[in-house]
């Protein structure tokens, strides 16, 4: 665990630190302890002839349903190589062999391009309405300076001067335009948004799953376990969990994301009732606007895709979910955008991303 603490952090975290002990021990939490490990569907790691590891590929198992039959699928999101250049394989040989497992699916939501490239050697599917990120613009001044001070955090001191510009934006037309938002009436006024509980959020979340042929087969413990473990992302903000309701107390939907005011927020879920999706994406975006956020971002599947119509936002790429399955029927569903996939569904919801580890 030592040696896979270390190149997580060296790889994905693009830090000379060294791991932290908060690190290790969540990783161990993660791939080792984890409720759901299955003896036969584990993380695997590559390790040169000296014994040194240079490789790890994270597993989660997931148990998924797909016309009325049970299935086990490998979440395998977190993917590190080292050595590319003394061994330029051991990637490639360590994905074919979790591949090679009993599970009817493998799949994950952030490959970059090498992993990608790695993924279609094996024939795998890139799945293009699944691998978008939808940006929408708040404030439009503040959101180009909180995006520049990515990279030289001192910008933020410029913060104030933003807010005459953005008040003066805000009060121009009565539509929505792509350079920033305000709300205006329209049906999301019919609707309540309310704090919900991990238990009822849990509860939620698989009445609304039920829609999609290929699904996730969660139980309420296992998604309270998850939500626990998505409770702290300190590098994207404060926690915001919420169902859409009707004024009689019907919920139409759910959302989950993560930001603090100045900032721009990572919404890890959206969910609906089917024909829903529209209203309950604008009434993330309103609440992301009534707290204060320059901006909101998120990952696409085809049902949302269709709902951003006319909300201007804007897609992006910057990973890819990719898919690998020896099932026909399986990967017919999948392409067809019959699944779900991305966040609880992936690998949205652990500390690995959004997090501190001190």
């Amino acid at each position: 665990m030592d040696a896979v603490a270390d190149l997580f952090q060296r790889l994905l975290r693009k830090s000379a630190q060294p791991p932290s002990d908060d690190l290790k021990t969540y990783l161990r939490t993660l791939f080792i302890d984890f409720p759901a490990a299955e003896p036969d569907l584990r993380s695997r790691v590559h390790v040169r002839a000296d014994g040194s590891v240079s490789g790890f590929l994270g597993v989660l198992p997931v148990e998924m349903e797909f016309e009325g039959r049970r299935l086990k699928a490998a979440n395998c999101g977190t993917f590190a190589c080292d050595d590319r250049d003394g061994d330029p394989f051991a990637g490639a040989r360590l994905l074919r062999d979790v591949l090679s497992g009993p599970q009817d699916l493998s799949f994950t939501e952030t490959s970059n391009d090498v992993s990608t490239d790695m993924w279609r050697t094996t024939r795998a599917t890139v799945l293009g309405p699944y691998s978008l990120e939808w940006l929408r613009v708040i404030r439009p001044s503040a959101f180009a300076l909180e995006a520049a001070a990515g990279r030289l955090s001192a910008l933020r001191l410029l913060s104030p001067m933003t807010r005459p510009i953005d008040a003066l934006f805000c009060r121009r037309g009565e539509k929505q335009s792509w350079s920033h938002y305000a709300p205006l009436a329209g049906k999301a006024d019919a609707f309540v948004i309310d704090a919900v509980s991990d238990t009822e959020f849990a509860h939620l979340c698989r009445q609304f799953v039920r829609h999609f042929p290929l699904r996730p087969a969660w139980e309420t413990p296992m998604l309270e376990t998850m939500l626990g473990h998505a409770t702290r992302k300190a590098l994207h903000g404060e926690r915001i969990q919420h169902a859409v309701k009707t004024r009689s107390g019907k919920a139409i939907g759910l959302y989950l994301y993560y930001g603090d005011p100045g900032g721009i927020g990572r919404t890890v879920q959206i969910m609906a009732e089917p024909g829903q999706e529209a209203i309950v994406i604008d009434c993330l975006i309103r609440n992301a606007h009534a707290r204060g956020l320059v901006g909101i971002r998120g990952r696409t599947q085809p049902a949302l895709l269709q709902a951003m119509i006319g909300k201007k936002c804007a897609f992006l790429h910057t990973s890819s979910t990719i898919v690998h399955s020896r099932n026909p029927a399986l990967l017919e569903a999948l392409t067809s955008g019959r699944a779900f996939l991305n966040g609880l569904a992936g690998e949205g919801w652990t500390r690995l991303i959004g997090d501190r580890f001190g």
